[in-house]
């Protein structure tokens, strides 16, 4: 009877976002609507009544999808990526919503206003964005600042870059800045992200050369490793270029890989006519990258790694598809956008019944099954 409430409540939530809201939402600017829902988000968290409505209209929950992961208990696989919360402001309304974890940032080490705008666009036809925005952020020292002593219901990660300048194209000054937000932003959330492979920063992606990547290893980890630290990896990486970054990651204790970042290419299969040459592509848009780097790293290393697997989630079906490639946990951002909020409950409950469908009582028993050794 539960489930079928759920689905029930589910499916007038798709309607009404699907032909209301969204059709209000894209008439505005994309980066517009995006801070708009960023300062609702925010407000309606520090209320508690609010915070139990927003869970009464879009959590879904099942003993199925808990794991522990790196001594991390997630209540369920589906989180918020990386580029949406980017100053850790929605960390209070995240759970109500439905999320069993979320990624905050990048953060960088100093404050950045990111690119020129526009810098944020959407591809209607091929239900993905060209996103540009070059790692807007606060800054470690303020997001730190404003985050301190705060305790979170679910794992919040925190996805740490390098600062979008041309101070910081040296490759010392680059690892200098790195470090710092390693350092500031060590005392919260679950874990941590390396971000290597953003596309839009001044300077390129410097770190994907295994030399520079060892240097940068080597000063992060010259500090006391106080929780799990993952690798974002770009799809757009050849193999020899993964396989370079597994091994420097296996010489300093990586715990795993996030797969993927946006890519840069610019696919055949993208139905919408004018696609900007700047910046990254999510969404469907993504194509099929992601899910090649996770199999590949997953059998590259027989699953020696956790990966989360992130780019083109938008059903239960392709977090499922992530998972059985060798993905313990998926995140989305694009998915939510194109199909409403209530995306994250529809997942969880459809990934219950493919599992049930195929006989796992947990969705830890999934992970990596179409590989085998």
């Amino acid at each position: 009877m539960r489930d079928l409430l759920v689905s029930a409540r589910n499916a007038i939530e798709r309607f009404v976002y699907k032909n209301v809201f969204k059709h209000i939402f894209f008439l505005i600017d994309p980066e517009t609507i995006h801070n708009r829902m960023v300062r609702l988000g925010k407000l309606l968290g520090q209320f508690k009544i609010a915070r139990w409505l927003i869970a009464l209209f879009f959590s879904y929950s099942n003993k199925k999808l808990a794991q522990d992961i790196l001594g991390i208990h997630f209540f369920n696989p589906i989180g918020l990526a990386a580029g949406f919360d980017k100053d850790a402001e929605l960390v209070n309304i995240l759970p109500s919503v439905g999320f069993g974890f979320a990624e905050v940032g990048s953060i960088t080490g100093e404050p950045c206003a990111g690119n020129p705008k526009p810098r944020l666009w959407r591809l209607k036809r091929s239900k993905g964005l060209v996103v540009y925005y070059g790692l807007k952020n606060y800054g470690c020292e303020a997001i730190a600042e404003n985050l301190k002593g705060k305790k979170f219901k679910i794992p919040i990660g925190v996805s740490i870059a390098k600062t979008n300048s041309k101070d910081t194209v040296d490759l010392r000054a680059g690892i200098k800045d790195y470090v710092k937000a390693f350092m500031v932003m060590g005392g919260v959330g679950s874990y941590v992200t390396i971000n290597i492979s953003c596309p839009n920063a001044y300077g390129g992606e410097p770190f994907i050369d295994p030399g520079s990547l060892d240097k940068l290893l080597k000063e992060i980890f010259s500090i006391p490793k106080k929780k799990p630290v993952f690798i974002k990896l770009s799809p757009d990486l050849s193999d020899k270029e993964i396989d370079d970054i597994i091994e420097i990651a296996g010489k300093y204790g990586i715990d795993g890989f996030i797969c993927t970042n946006l890519t840069k290419k610019r696919h055949e299969s993208l139905k919408d006519k004018k696609v900007s040459d700047k910046g990254g592509i999510s969404g469907k848009g993504l194509h099929s990258l992601p899910n090649k780097v996770i199999r590949y790293v997953y059998q590259k290393t027989k699953g020696r790694y956790v990966i989360i697997g992130t780019g083109g989630v938008f059903t239960a079906e392709d977090a499922y598809e992530k998972i059985k490639a060798g993905a313990s946990l998926v995140q989305l951002i694009t998915g939510m956008i194109f199909e409403g909020p209530q995306v994250i409950g529809e997942i969880n409950q459809g990934l219950v019944r493919l599992l049930e469908k195929d006989g796992f009582e947990n969705i830890s028993e999934a992970v990596g099954i179409e590989n085998k050794f």
